[in-house]
């Protein structure tokens, strides 16, 4: 898999805030969400913007998901 947001996905239900009021607050593109959404890639700025928002470590944000072989 590689990475998970699901930290973040959980932090946000704790805050009472959406996806959609995340993006919207931080600018970020429908896509970007959609990648995390997946688990892909996104970039260090982006998860720095929602560390520094959401006041939290990026461990809050985002886990490394070892891939199974």
């Amino acid at each position: 898999m590689g990475f998970s947001y699901d930290p973040l996905w959980k932090l946000l239900i704790d805050k009472k805030m959406t996806k959609e009021e995340l993006r919207t607050v931080l600018s970020i593109s429908p896509g970007t969400i959609a990648k995390m959404g997946k688990g892909k890639n996104v970039s260090m700025d982006v998860v720095e913007r929602i560390c520094a928002y959401l006041d939290c470590n990026i461990e809050d944000v985002v886990q490394y998901v070892k891939k199974e072989s």
